[in-house]
């Protein structure tokens, strides 16, 4: 049984058995930095594009393909996701089409170019123990834990294919459960309307991937808790998630699981020709490579701690937030009886506090002088402005803002 309950058919592989797929590593690639290849959603301009090797890629058939199933041993999200940018950056799917399973303990996951703050209440996030993580493409924000598989699948670029992977999904739905659902115009999987399904991918040269969740037991109550915006009027530019409806699968069929699930999805991919959605049965999955456990290790995939250690910095996860503004109405008192409306600004960039305000009833903008200008954005720092900000009369709230 692996670390998700399943019983694999093949042996799990050892790291030296691992160094002999890694004969199919992209060796262009493999010196990147995270920044590079992290620069574009759509396109990796660092990459080493060889015209000679995209000719060679377009005419490899079907035939040549190889499938692999990796089902990742981990269940922390930044290990993970390094994993899964390990893959991009390194592995050649040019003869090699791979699909990667994992699970995550209870996290939330953010798009490349999204706002934390405008996604998930991040100090009760903090609070209940959850982690907040941001990926490597764009996209919504997402829940997750461990009643939620997530799916990679990885090819090179031309072969890029999000209608194809997402009925390798419902088809393994309706083989093993009946459970009928469809594909939306966001290309969300869908049950009457509610979404079990989500989906993002990372675009670049030579290859790209397409990550998507299925929902199968989450926990909805924290999934709904975690993805509601902290208590303030927040101005940002940054990608917005699409809210929609959410069921999991247990609420349409009690027996489906996620152990079972991982099992009945790699093996439609599995069975399932390379480029078409032609259904080969038994006889085309044992051309095919299997599933195969892999430890996401230094051992196993050199260079994968450094792109941990990024995905899990300070300056990935909130100081690469997209530039925003938070406003904040106070009441400041003017004497026993009477409190005048006013209004706290504050400008966010890359994380931090440049800028802090306070919009006075005539409409005039103050500047505010603190300590607290320049340091990270979050509740407990903007609580404490406001805190400071209460302690001062009207009389003289020029002068006085001046000097906190």
């Amino acid at each position: 049984m692996n670390a998700l309950g399943v019983r694999i058919t093949r042996s799990a592989i050892t790291a030296g058995q691992w160094r002999s797929i890694l004969g199919t590593v992209n060796t262009n690639q493999r010196q990147q930095t995270f920044s590079s290849s992290a620069s574009n959603d759509s396109n990796d301009g660092n990459c080493n594009k060889n015209n000679g090797n995209e000719i060679t890629r377009k005419n490899i058939t079907d035939a040549d393909i190889k499938k692999s199933v990796f089902i990742s041993q981990s269940y922390d999200i930044f290990t993970n996701l390094a994993l899964e940018d390990w893959l991009y950056r390194n592995f050649d799917f040019s003869r090699h089409h791979v699909l990667l399973l994992w699970a995550n303990d209870p996290c939330v996951v953010i798009g490349r170019h999204q706002n934390p703050f405008t996604e998930a209440n991040v100090s009760k996030l903090m609070d209940k123990g959850i982690t907040l993580a941001r990926r490597n493409s764009g996209g919504g924000a997402v829940y997750h834990d461990r009643g939620n598989l997530n799916c990679t699948f990885f090819t090179p670029r031309e072969r890029y294919n999000r209608k194809y992977n997402l009925n390798i999904l419902t088809r393994a739905l309706f083989r093993e459960w009946a459970v009928k659902t469809e594909i939306n115009k966001r290309d969300d999987i869908v049950i009457n309307e509610k979404k079990i399904s989500g989906t993002a991918a990372k675009l670049g040269h030579p290859n790209a991937y397409h990550h998507c969740t299925l929902l199968v037991s989450a926990n909805k109550l924290h999934l709904g808790e975690s993805l509601v915006k902290e208590d303030a009027n927040y101005i940002s530019k940054a990608t917005a998630s699409v809210r929609s409806p959410i069921r999991n699968l247990v609420d349409v069929n009690r027996t489906v699981n996620v152990p079972q699930l991982l099992s009945a999805v790699g093996y439609e991919f599995l069975r399932t020709s390379a480029t078409e959605l032609e259904d080969g049965g038994s006889t085309q999955t044992m051309k095919q490579r299997g599933f195969q456990l892999v430890n996401p290790t230094e051992k196993w995939f050199p260079g994968i701690n450094v792109i941990r250690q990024e995905f899990s910095s300070w300056d990935w996860v909130l100081g690469k937030t997209p530039k925003f503004s938070v406003e904040k109405e106070l009441a400041i008192k003017a004497d026993e009886d009477k409190h005048l409306k006013m209004k706290l600004i504050v400008e966010v960039d890359k994380g931090l506090m440049t800028e802090i305000g306070i919009e006075m009833p005539s409409g005039e903008r103050v500047p505010v002088v603190s300590q607290l200008q320049n340091k990270p954005y979050n509740e407990k720092n903007l609580n404490n402005i406001i805190s400071a900000l209460k302690l001062v009369s009207t009389d003289n709230v020029k002068q006085a803002i001046n000097g906190l």
